[in-house]
């Protein structure tokens, strides 16, 4: 399997399955790990950090977390691949903007994926479809497991696992659900419910975390203290605030439409047509469209539409995406016609 292979496919998150998944797109799942006997990469010399990508490379191809495993060496790759694996959720921003030896090793589904030399030494994620906390924690504590045979992680007994920045010291867990709430945003309750949620110690987040803004109302509520913390705190706080931000949403498109279910259907179908006859289109207003049209699927105010489209539009309309599948670099103006083109192949026009 190669990069390219992705292109045209997308991953086991974007299905639009599982609990609460017509609110909740995803479940994530970070642990933050660094190698005992290293430096954190703050302090590490650049020999020293192509020992730890050899190191860990060698270690996690072998160890058995997926048979289908694709390593990518990420100094050696081009700048739109890089951001096409951000896209993807496989990466982050940082580590594609990185320096020196570094790389990603993730399997054919994207369920797992694991990050080499980004802040901490390694990043282990699992990636879920719906709201799915607890399995998602099974699975990457099973491949914690699996990696702990082979790699002396830095622990101690007093502070948990040690890394990079003191914030994710303890546990080095970061759970996260990604959720569409179109209605609270419209009906101007979103701030309530965010400043509700940030006097539990969680954080708001865009669609690629840390420092990026809210686009197609997707948002990510996460986790902000690991130290002190168990798995099981930090779950139980996030699985028992999560039911309740899905509930007012529901709330507010129930409200929405009962109030005026004219201008809702107006709403949704303005966004559906101009998706289906737009000949230049940006990413901003795809993503807006987008949420729109999603909307309105779950509403039942469109049946021709599968969830699972809507969702993986999302990602398949972004820059790196379309010049992947164009084979070749294309400036703003022209992805905004291949874009615009290729959402109305995939809404069946």
């Amino acid at each position: 399997m190669e990069i390219n292979e992705l292109c045209h496919k997308t991953g086991e998150w974007l299905r639009g399955t599982g609990p609460e998944s017509d609110i909740v797109i995803s479940t994530r799942i970070r642990l933050a790990r660094n190698v005992a006997h290293f430096p954190f990469l703050t302090r590490v010399k650049p020999e020293q950090k192509q020992e730890i990508e050899a190191y860990l490379r060698e270690r996690v191809m072998r160890v058995g977390i997926d048979e289908n495993l694709l390593y990518v060496n990420l100094a050696d790759t081009e700048p739109v691949d890089r951001l096409f694996l951000v896209e993807r959720h496989l990466i982050s921003r940082e580590h594609a903007d990185g320096d020196g030896q570094r790389g990603v090793a993730f399997g054919r589904n994207e369920v797992v994926s694991l990050m080499v030399n980004e802040e901490d030494h390694l990043r282990i994620q699992v990636l879920r479809s719906g709201l799915e906390l607890r399995e998602t924690w099974e699975r990457i504590n099973h491949v914690d497991d699996l990696l702990a045979t082979q790699v002396n992680y830095a622990f101690s007994s007093r502070f948990g696992y040690l890394t990079a920045c003191p914030t994710n010291a303890g546990t080095g867990l970061r759970a996260s659900v990604m959720l569409h709430l179109p209605a609270l945003s419209m009906a101007r309750q979103i701030e309530k419910v965010f400043n509700a949620v940030g006097r539990l110690n969680l954080v708001v987040r865009g669609l690629y975390g840390e420092g990026t803004q809210a686009s197609g109302d997707l948002y990510q509520i996460s986790n902000q203290v690991t130290l002190g913390k168990s798995e099981t705190d930090i779950l139980k706080t996030i699985e028992s605030v999560i039911p309740r931000i899905t509930s007012y949403e529901r709330m507010a498109r129930k409200h929405l439409v009962e109030e005026n279910r004219a201008q809702i259907e107006d709403r949704v179908w303005r966004s559906y047509g101009m998706l289906r006859t737009a000949r230049t289109i940006s990413s901003e207003e795809t993503l807006h469209l987008l949420s729109q049209v999603r909307m309105g699927v779950n509403l039942g105010l469109i049946d021709n539409v599968k969830m699972k489209t809507v969702n993986e539009l999302f990602i398949l309309t972004l820059p790196a995406h379309l010049q992947k599948m164009q084979g070749r670099e294309l400036d703003p103006d022209e992805r905004n016609v291949v874009r615009a083109s290729f959402v109305r192949s995939r809404l069946g026009v």
